[in-house]
């Protein structure tokens, strides 16, 4: 009787501590996050939204992931981040996305996106 108790007990916290997981949902909080989502005649959108923090006017740093060319020279990754531009926000929509201008750069669809960190 005791170990049901302490397994649902166990459950019930876990499924607490998944609740802003589940509700930003999956995909948002684990795959595209960060994320140069569109860049077409419609404007530039990423995966940042309200639930990330995103204000409008802030600036996000661009980055692509460069693999190495030639055999491994480590057992580290064989690729790195390379920064490649700015991106400003001008609009949120919800809490999963926002429109942004490309303030500097060479920007693609699939770039990483992150809040300027001041150095």
């Amino acid at each position: 009787m005791l170990k049901k108790s302490v397994i649902a007990s166990l459950a019930a916290i876990t499924l607490l501590g998944a609740t802003p997981v589940l509700s930003q949902g999956i995909g948002h909080t684990w795959f595209m996050r960060g994320t140069v989502v569109q860049m077409d005649s419609n404007g530039t959108v990423v995966c940042i939204g309200k639930a990330d923090g995103a204000e409008v006017g802030q600036t996000l740093e661009v980055y692509r992931i460069v693999r190495h060319p030639g055999p491994r020279k480590s057992a580290g990754p064989d690729f790195h981040r390379q920064e490649v531009g700015e991106v400003r926000i001008d609009h949120v929509f919800d809490d999963h996305f926002a429109h942004v201008t490309v303030t500097s750069g060479r920007v693609r669809k699939n770039d990483i996106v992150e809040l300027r960190r001041n150095h």
